[in-house]
């Protein structure tokens, strides 16, 4: 895939406010403070397009970046986030529920985990969930910048132990936004999506 354009589009938090154009779409899901802004940033070679932050929780919408006018990355927002209240958690949760399950344009699930700890059960319930939909899942292990090298065996171990990586539609990718880790195969595993009816 060769990046040559690409764009906030819009912020949405209900289907009356997606993009109509019909474009393919990838979401990111993951826990706050994962990595998402930073993937999508990496991804696409562009410096702020998605706003990093340090205080978790920041997205609070679903926010579509367009992507060469051919598809959607769309930023869901983080889950675990202690600092919000239990009905603002529970109208993420809906609002994240009714996209994945409605949306006729989504094409597959990229779910992003701290590689540096073990999966929470944050992680696999969304893992799982994914799962229940169907939906082509990409388990990304981020922050692999701050592991051992040699350590990475015992990282995807533990993904492995907690999440059943060994699906016929789900991939594993450890990867660092730091160090450009595996850009390329997140970029292949996107393109294999866009390109299935």
């Amino acid at each position: 895939m060769i990046i040559n354009q690409s764009e906030f589009a819009v912020s949405a938090v209900k289907a009356s406010q997606y993009p109509q154009d019909g474009l393919d779409e990838i979401a990111l899901a993951g826990r706050s403070n994962v990595g998402k802004s930073s993937l999508i940033n990496t991804i696409l070679q562009r410096k702020n397009l998605a706003r990093t932050s340090s205080s978790p929780g920041k997205t609070q919408t679903l926010n579509f970046y367009r992507v060469n006018d051919e598809f959607y990355l769309v930023d869901v927002p983080g889950y675990g986030y202690a600092k919000v209240s239990k009905k603002q958690r529970e109208e993420f949760g809906e609002m994240i529920q009714d996209y994945l399950e409605t949306r006729a344009y989504l094409k597959g699930l990229i779910l992003l985990i701290d590689g540096r700890h073990e999966p929470t059960a944050d992680d696999i319930a969304m893992y799982e969930y994914a799962q229940y939909l169907n939906l082509p899942i990409l388990v990304i292990a981020t922050k692999m910048d701050k592991i051992k090298k040699n350590a990475f065996n015992k990282t995807e171990a533990a993904f492995r132990r907690h999440l059943n990586l060994n699906q016929d539609n789900v991939t594993f990718i450890p990867f660092s936004s730091v160090t450009k880790l595996n850009v390329d195969q997140v970029k292949d595993w996107i393109d294999a999506r866009l390109d299935e009816e």
